[in-house]
């Protein structure tokens, strides 16, 4: 078949074209036709099979991580338990309001029984915390090595929670007497009064603070 046979076809009579030339018409028309609904209908369906295969990784890492969290869920309540335990117990060692007084002879006796002079005794302000109070008491006596760290030891082995701070030691006379200098803290927890009080100084301060913001 010649070019200008070619130019003498008619889309009026395709019945009439040769073989050759209708089937490459055929061909031409389901290419465009496959390439259309490729276009409209096939490439958003592989857009969601993206996205639903992204969505996939996404949930099966959820899944693992919760399925972690369900399977250690009983080691993590019987830690809780200890927790509470523990804190209750650790509650339970703190002085009410009127057991400081109490401790602070405690404390006292115990260097006196070490065998050390006090030179000073002074509990400071209250510092209140959360739920505690924070009592700082300046300590400073005149004793050895052993007579220190038999008070030190005294301290620590009372029923109620004592803690030292900023422990010195210092060269005091020539005779090898010491003198040491601690800040003893003890704690007692807030009665309800105290907690209602100092939540409500708590939120005063905050308000003010976001006032002048």
């Amino acid at each position: 078949m010649k070019l200008s046979d070619l130019n003498n076809l008619s889309f009026q009579n395709i019945g009439s074209w040769p073989l050759p030339v209708k089937t490459m018409f055929i061909l031409i028309v389901c290419g465009a036709i496959l390439g259309l609904a490729t276009w409209q209908d096939i490439n958003p369906l592989r857009e969601s099979l993206r996205k639903a295969q992204s969505e996939e990784v996404a949930l099966k890492q959820t899944f693992e991580t919760k399925q972690k969290k369900a399977a250690n869920l009983q080691a993590l309540k019987e830690q809780l338990e200890d927790i509470k335990e523990t804190f209750g117990d650790l509650l339970k060692r703190l002085p009410n309001k009127t057991e400081v007084a109490a401790l602070l002879v405690d404390i006292s006796q115990q260097g006196l029984g070490a065998g050390l002079e006090f030179q000073l005794f002074k509990p400071g302000a209250e510092q209140p915390a959360d739920f505690y109070v924070e009592l700082p008491i300046q300590i400073k006596v005149l004793g050895n090595y052993h007579a220190f760290g038999t008070f030190i030891s005294g301290v620590s082995d009372l029923p109620r929670i004592v803690t030292n701070h900023n422990i010195r030691i210092l060269s005091s006379q020539k005779d090898g007497t010491l003198s040491f200098e601690t800040t003893a803290k003890t704690y007692r927890y807030m009665d309800e009064d105290e907690e209602a009080a100092e939540a409500a100084k708590v939120a005063a301060a905050t308000k003010k603070k976001g006032k002048r913001r």
